[in-house]
């Protein structure tokens, strides 16, 4: 970092600060903080859910898969499509119909007030550890490395920020800087791979410098990292979970205008998810065919950064890597402080609770929330010896099924029951959680050959649902509770017709790379 890319990098919080003060100036005095008082617009919601799902974590990831195997890992890009889909025309009506601040409040018509508890404290507990103390996690490394300051601070500086939108302005502030934020990682990213290409002499010099396979998306089933079945199998339970009934995910789409703008910013959404392979696991492949000698895959995207980029754009870069984690970090602050408040504090304790006293306990537990996290963050930071990421990354694989069944038979099948939904949420949550840990740490007796992750997360839900289906076909309860019905209202033709035009770029996208 030199002179110049300190000052860029000012500019940058400079201009954030004041995008977020302007969206905070437009929300409604005592309006409420949560669903940005529906007024979100497609390019918002767009935005923010792409915003949410991209860390620093995952560039550099995808930029080291990229030097490693090509864009196979594309996958978990492009086949998102189909499940944003699902949550664009299936959950997306259900929840907007239901008029509901949170996914557990959703779940609660569905199943029951049990139900709702048990889901609010599940996502709490998630969004604390998968979305707060990981996100902090790898951007706090990263941060460390570049200002020379101890991880506690790093993550202090990160959630400050991130932190003050979300309690100045709500998910309203949130959505509207994450869209300077991400276009601002567009521009960035765009100009590293177009350098990337001139430097390497053109994209056919690229595809001659690599191996062939790095342009094929589906592997044998003997590849040991992206065997094409688990895939196809495994995948969808992950896509159900991470993008039809992750609370930091659907929000954006609980506060749209309205069911157009929800399915039209979703179908953005599937637009950028494009962009995933060209913008972060390209630059890998390029690296690959600069600097094939490089030890470190992890090391890929920084690698280019270094030597591809002048003075300023460096600066550029770690406001881009700044704005990733900001976005996901907001995102996720405001999806635990609404989780909390309205279906623990309004629901159990406070049912008439004044609009100012539920804002006052949301800014609350957004600073609860941020404490929690950097405590967290420290004491991972202070385990050695071991890939911490990799492992809960791994780890929250296997929360997935639990998921995943329960509103998919929540919602597709009006005979489960509340005890047969109450027990995947407990008692199948705890049984795939030591799969997991087996899976990750197999003792002596258990040294055999396991599964790819991914099937073994399509096995544990199929194994969930089969046992839904029998608790509830031998329940004695037969409480029927009503399945939230889907607006019909707002259905919009554009927004069909560009999600047909999706698939069909989609598709062809997958053959022309197989």
């Amino acid at each position: 970092m030199q002179g110049l890319d300190w000052v860029i990098l000012g500019i940058y919080f400079a201009v954030l600060i004041a995008i977020g003060l302007w969206a905070s100036s437009k929300r409604k005095k005592g309006g409420s903080l949560f669903l940005a008082e529906h007024s979100l617009r497609w390019h918002h919601i767009g935005f923010s859910m792409w915003g949410t799902n991209v860390g620093p974590s995952m560039l550099i990831a995808s930029a080291s898969a990229g030097f490693t195997t090509g864009i196979v890992s594309g996958n978990y890009a492009w086949y998102a499509f189909v499940f944003i889909a699902l949550l664009a025309f299936v959950f997306a009506p259900r929840y907007l119909g239901a008029k509901v601040h949170t996914l557990p409040e959703f779940m609660g018509l569905r199943f029951g007030q049990s139900t709702r508890n048990i889901l609010a404290w599940y996502t709490i507990v998630t969004i604390v550890i998968s979305w707060l103390a990981l996100t902090l996690f790898a951007g706090g490394i990263l941060i460390r490395q570049v200002f020379d300051i101890p991880m506690w601070m790093s993550a202090m500086v990160l959630l400050i920020i991130s932190a003050f939108f979300t309690m100045l302005g709500g998910l309203k502030a949130v959505a509207y800087t994450n869209v300077y934020q991400m276009i601002l990682l567009i521009v960035v990213s765009l100009v590293l791979v177009v350098v990337g290409l001139d430097r390497v002499g053109g994209i056919q010099a690229l595809v001659d410098k690599v191996p062939a396979d790095y342009w094929v998306m589906f592997k044998p089933n003997s590849d040991e990292a992206f065997p094409w079945l688990p895939i196809v199998l495994g995948y969808p339970v992950m896509g159900v979970w991470f993008w039809c009934t992750d609370q930091s995910m659907v929000q954006p789409v609980l506060a749209a205008k309205d069911l157009r703008e929800g399915q039209l910013g979703t179908n953005f959404t599937g637009w950028l998810k494009i962009l995933d392979v060209a913008l972060y696991i390209v630059p890998g492949i390029l690296c690959f065919a600069l600097f094939p000698t490089l030890e470190n895959p992890d090391e890929a995207y920084l690698t280019m950064v270094e030597n591809l980029f002048p003075v300023g754009m460096v600066g550029l870069v770690f406001a881009v890597l700044t704005a990733c984690l900001v976005s996901t970090i907001g995102s996720a602050l405001n999806a635990l402080s609404t989780v909390f408040t309205m279906d623990i504090y309004v629901k159990r304790f406070r049912p008439n609770a004044s609009q100012r006293r539920i804002n006052y306990v949301g800014r609350l537990v957004t600073v609860i929330g941020a404490v929690i996290a950097i405590a967290m963050t420290v004491a991972i930071d202070a385990i050695k010896g071991l890939n911490l990421f990799n492992v809960f990354q791994s780890v929250l694989g296997f929360i997935a099924p639990p998921m995943a069944a329960v509103f998919v038979l929540g919602i597709f099948w009006k005979r489960a029951t509340t005890r047969a939904a109450n027990f995947a949420l407990t008692i199948g949550t705890a049984f795939c959680l030591i799969v997991g840990v087996l899976y990750l740490w197999p003792p002596e007796w258990l040294r055999f050959p396991w599964p790819h992750f991914m099937l073994l997360s399509f096995e544990l839900f199929v194994i969930l649902v089969i046992s839904m289906v029998i608790i509830s076909l031998t329940d004695s309860d037969k409480t029927q509770y009503i399945i939230p019905e889907p607006i019909h209202e707002g259905w919009s033709k554009l927004a069909i017709s560009l999600w047909i035009a999706l698939a069909v770029v989609m598709i062809s996208l997958y053959v022309y790379f197989n």
